[in-house]
C-alpha cells in the first residue's frame, strides 16, 4: 500500500462527524496549550506572584466563566465585582503600634499641618486656576479669582501647590519668575492693612511728609507705566471674608486694583461663602471686574478614602483596617465632607488604640486600628454636650424639635412662631399616629426646651405669635435623633 493511500485512509474526509469531533478537540487542545503558555509566562514575568499579577487574575474573564459552565448571573457578577474591588497593595512592613517611633510617624502623617507631596482629588479645580493664571502671565495682564467652598475641602492646600507649579512653569517657558505674596486675613489688625502688605511686597519706599494712604499709593503705581515692575505678582488672600467692612469698601477697592491699566498682579481670594462677591460686591460685574469663580465641593467618601490612602502609603506599613477607613469616610462625608475632621478622627482612633495597648499590656490586643477604635473616635468627634440631652428628652419634646428641623429645612428659614411650630407638630403626630397634646401644654414644653438652652422664645402678648429660634444647629437634631427608628422616616421625608 502506498504512502498516499495510507494518508488518504488515515485522514477523515471533510464534513464527516469524525472530522468535526477532531476539529473541536484540536481547538480545545490549542486553547489549553495557549492558556498554559500564558500561565507560565505570567509566572516567569512576575516572580513575586502577587494577587494583581497572578495567573488566575490575568486569565479569568466573563467568557471564561460562561465557557466553564458558570451561567448563574449572580455568581458571575459577584466574582467579577470581587476582582475589581481587590486592592493592589504592595508588600508592606508589619506595623508595631508599641514602637514609639512608628506611632509618632503615624500621628505626624495624619496631622493637618503635614503637607502631602501631591494634592489628589482636586486636579480639575487646580487645572482651571493654573490655566487662568498662565493666560494672565503670558498676556501680562491682571486678573482675579475667587476660590470658594466648605471648610476642609483643600482650597488653601491646592492653591499653595498651584503657586509652585506656576513658578516652575514660568522658568521652563523662559518668562520672568512669578513672585508670590500670601496673606491670611485673620492675622491683620484691620482690613485696610492688606494694602500695606502689598505695598511692602512691591518694595515701595514711602517719602516723608507723604499723606497718601497705602491704597492711594497702589492706585498711583498702577496708573503709570514707568513706576511699576513688569514682574507678575501672585497675591493669595486667605480668609477673604475678614475684609468685609460695614461699607465693603476694602474688598471692593482690592478687586478694582486689577482694572488699572498697568497693574501686574493676579489676585486669588479664598473664603467659604459661595456668594460672597454677588452678595457683597454686586457692582463689580457692571465694571467688568467680576472675578473668575472656582467652587470646591465637599469631599465624597471615595475621595476621602483616596486621600487617606495617599497619606498612609508613605509609611510602608498597614495602620488601619480597610473597614475602619471606609466607616470614617462615610460618616464624615455624610456630615460635612471636611478633610480636616477626617484627619482628626483618624488621629483620635490611633490614640484610642494606643491607650488600649497601654492599659492592657499583658493581654493580646489588635495590631491595627479596627472598626471599634474608629467608632469610638467618631463618637468623641461628633458627640456634643447637648447630644445626650436631645436623646434623653421625652418623646413629645423630641417631636417638637424634629418638627422645627423639618420646618426650617423646607422653608429655608431660621425662625418661626409657636403657632406655626404647633401646626407642624400636629402634622407630625398625625402622620405617625401619635396622640397630640393641647396648645397650653405645647407652649409649656416649648418653655422647657428654652430653659434647657435648645430653643429661644421671643416676647409677645399672644403665645402663638412668640418667635421661636433654635439654639443648636439643625444638623445636631438630625444626628441625635436619626438613629431612633421612630424619627428616621420623619426626618428623611
Amino acid at each position: 500500500m502506498s504512502k498516499s493511500s495510507l494518508v488518504t485512509h488515515s485522514a477523515p474526509s471533510i464534513g464527516s462527524p469524525n472530522s468535526e469531533k477532531l476539529g473541536i478537540e484540536s481547538k480545545a487542545q490549542r486553547s489549553i496549550l495557549k492558556r498554559k503558555r500564558s500561565v507560565s509566562r505570567s509566572i516567569i514575568e512576575s516572580p513575586n506572584r502577587s494577587l494583581s499579577s497572578s495567573p488566575f487574575r490575568r486569565t479569568i474573564d466573563r467568557d471564561d466563566l460562561i465557557g466553564n459552565g458558570i451561567k448563574d448571573n449572580v455568581k458571575c457578577s459577584l466574582i467579577l465585582s470581587m476582582r475589581k474591588l481587590v486592592p493592589q497593595v504592595p508588600p508592606t512592613v508589619k506595623w508595631n503600634p508599641r514602637d514609639p517611633a512608628q506611632m509618632k510617624a503615624v500621628k505626624q502623617v495624619l496631622h493637618v499641618a503635614t503637607v502631602p507631596p501631591t494634592v489628589v482629588c482636586r486636579e480639575a479645580e487646580q487645572k482651571r486656576v493654573v490655566e487662568f493664571c498662565k493666560a494672565c502671565v503670558e498676556q501680562e495682564k491682571a486678573g482675579s479669582i475667587y476660590i470658594c467652598g466648605c471648610p476642609g475641602t483643600g482650597k488653601t492646600l491646592s492653591i499653595n501647590k498651584m503657586r509652585e507649579q506656576l513658578s516652575f512653569w514660568s522658568e521652563e517657558v523662559g518668562l520672568q519668575p512669578v513672585e508670590a505674596l500670601a496673606i491670611n486675613c485673620t492675622s491683620l489688625v484691620n482690613a485696610s492693612e492688606v494694602f500695606s502688605k502689598i505695598l511692602e511686597k512691591l518694595k515701595f519706599s514711602k517719602k516723608k511728609n507723604d499723606c497718601l494712604t497705602p491704597l492711594q499709593h497702589l492706585q498711583s503705581l498702577f496708573s503709570q507705566s514707568s513706576s511699576i515692575s513688569r514682574t507678575m505678582l501672585l497675591i493669595v488672600i486667605d480668609e477673604m471674608d475678614y475684609l468685609i467692612t460695614k461699607d465693603r469698601a476694602t474688598l471692593h477697592d482690592l478687586f478694582m486694583l486689577t482694572t488699572f491699566p498697568f497693574s501686574r498682579f493676579i489676585l486669588i481670594g479664598i473664603a467659604n461663602a459661595i456668594d460672597l462677591t454677588d452678595r457683597f460686591l454686586p457692582g463689580l460685574k457692571s465694571r467688568n471686574c467680576n472675578p473668575f469663580v472656582v467652587t470646591y465641593c465637599a469631599y465624597s467618601r471615595y475621595q476621602i478614602v483616596e486621600i487617606l490612602r495617599q497619606r498612609l502609603e508613605t509609611l510602608g506599613y498597614k495602620v488601619f483596617q480597610p473597614l475602619a477607613l471606609e466607616y470614617c469616610a462615610r460618616k464624615v462625608a455624610a456630615a460635612s465632607g471636611d478633610m480636616r475632621k477626617v484627619l482628626d478622627v483618624c488621629r483620635t482612633a490611633v490614640e484610642v488604640l494606643e491607650t488600649e495597648l497601654r492599659d492592657c499590656a499583658t493581654k493580646e490586643q489588635a495590631d491595627s486600628v479596627t472598626f471599634d477604635h474608629m467608632d469610638a473616635a467618631l463618637s468623641k468627634a461628633f458627640k456634643s454636650p447637648k447630644l445626650d440631652i436631645l436623646q434623653s428628652l421625652p418623646q413629645h419634646q423630641q417631636i417638637i424639635l424634629c418638627s422645627l428641623a423639618k420646618l426650617f429645612n423646607s422653608s429655608k428659614k431660621n425662625a418661626t412662631t409657636i403657632g406655626e411650630l404647633n401646626k407642624s407638630y400636629l402634622e407630625a403626630c398625625k402622620s405617625s399616629s401619635v396622640p397630640t397634646v393641647g396648645s397650653l401644654e405645647f407652649t409649656d414644653m416649648c418653655r422647657v426646651l428654652s430653659d434647657q438652652g435648645l430653643l429661644k422664645l421671643g416676647h409677645s402678648k399672644e403665645d402663638r405669635l412668640k418667635r421661636v429660634t433654635s439654639q443648636i444647629d439643625i444638623s445636631e437634631i438630625s444626628f441625635a435623633l436619626k438613629g431612633i427608628r421612630f424619627f428616621k422616616k420623619f426626618l428623611d421625608d
